[in-house]
């Protein structure tokens, strides 16, 4: 069933103040999902403009367009439809709280096809994303042309982290969850300190040295993206986590997709040795490793989007 547009405007979300202005307009639409829960929509191209394909994106856990530059630029040649999470970003929390792990984002993911009239398209996938749209290709093979993987591995995603420190898995996912687990029961603290923090320019500078995240080419965009992903609270943060998490492995002999896995080789959130796996598991999969972090979309952006390109040029 079709979700149900309730409104829609064209250009930059200012939501936030003082937020740079953003490289490209994007419309929002509200609309709601099989359930009835009202998800913030958008698009790169609110006035139909863009010539090229369009892909939907699986957007890494609460956050937003701005996370990618080269999408965001007018001539990129490819048109991109999205949402943004539950309780995030102008999405409403669910009715029923427990409604937010991959199941529930695979259902958001059909609404927004729906919504913009989409049978069948590639699906580009970042972090957790990658997880929504490798269990979409599994339970609707029908709709999805091909998968493509920006650090982000499909499924068990905790057991992977922190991979450039060689951690069994077992211990990987035990830090994860009582990471998550604590945010969750001292958000209620964090949060307003959280969401009054100075993100600029120098204090981008810093985390982009810390080793968590390198230096990117788009300083603007990049503060813009760490502003609005701290506006979500700290506990709805980690409550999402949590439920993502239990998303298991997905089984990839029943993937009949073509896929491209595309890894930050100091990724510390989304093991680059467990995508490489994923990859060979495949019968139709490519693995390309590049020298960046978990967001080496930002980092990387032109390197990236290349690759997307000749991804969509090879299926057509």
């Amino acid at each position: 069933m079709p979700a149900r547009s309730d409104s829609a405007h064209e250009g930059p979300d200012d939501s936030a103040e003082g937020s740079p202005e953003p490289a490209a307009r994007i419309g929002f639409q509200d609309i709601r999902s099989d359930d009835g829960t009202h998800l913030r929509a958008w698009t790169n191209d609110p006035a139909g403009r863009i010539d090229g394909p369009t892909v939907v994106l699986c957007n890494g856990l609460g956050t937003n367009p701005w996370a990618w530059p080269a999408l965001l630029d007018p001539d990129c040649g490819v048109r991109v439809v999205s949402w943004n999470h539950r309780g995030t970003g102008g999405s409403a929390r669910p009715a029923d709280p427990e409604r937010v792990g991959i199941d529930a984002f695979v259902e958001d993911a059909l609404s927004v096809m729906d919504h913009f009239g989409l049978d069948r398209a590639v699906l580009v996938g970042w972090s957790m994303g990658v997880n929504t749209m490798f269990e979409l290709a599994l339970t609707h093979p029908e709709r999805v042309a091909g998968l493509f993987a920006v650090a982000g591995v499909p499924g068990d995603t905790f057991s992977t982290m922190l991979g450039p420190l060689r951690l069994p898995r077992f211990a990987a996912k035990a830090v994860a969850g009582g990471a998550s687990r604590a945010l969750r029961l001292g958000g209620r603290a964090l949060t307003p300190v959280v969401t009054r923090l100075p993100v600029g320019p120098r204090g981008l500078v810093l985390i982009s040295h810390s080793g968590f995240m390198f230096p990117v080419p788009d300083r603007q965009l990049a503060v813009r993206a760490v502003r609005e992903f701290l506006r979500t609270p700290v506990e709805w943060y980690a409550h999402l986590a949590l439920h993502t998490a239990r998303h298991g492995r997905v089984p990839l002999s029943r993937i009949d997709a073509p896929a491209v896995f595309v890894a930050g080789r100091y990724d510390v959130l989304a093991g680059a040795r467990q995508m490489a796996t994923a990859a060979e598991r495949m019968a139709d999969a490519t693995y390309v490793e590049l020298r960046g972090s978990h967001f080496v979309q930002m980092e990387q952006p032109t390197r990236v989007h290349e690759l997307l390109l000749e991804f969509l040029d090879r299926v057509g």
